[in-house]
């Protein structure tokens, strides 16, 4: 793990509480709690905006058609 920073965060009572004993259940600290909420977040972001970058420019492709928008959004062929 890299260097960590101090933040402030304020959470409503019901965050808190969940937080909490999310973090007593699993014998962890709130802090790694939130650190791994926020991982998995991040991660989930990038995944999306990778198949976004896989589409980029296909509008300037001369050989796609309108047909075919399943191949290049879900890799799918008929």
């Amino acid at each position: 793990m890299g260097s960590l920073h101090r933040t402030q965060v304020l959470l409503e009572d019901w965050h808190y509480a969940y937080l909490k004993n999310a973090a007593e259940r699993d014998g962890r600290s709130l802090s790694e709690i939130l650190r791994g909420i926020l991982s998995e977040y991040i991660g989930k972001c990038s995944a999306n905006r990778k198949r976004l970058e896989d589409i980029a420019g296909i509008g300037a492709d001369e050989e796609v058609s309108g047909r075919e928008h399943d191949r290049w959004l879900y890799q799918k062929t008929k």
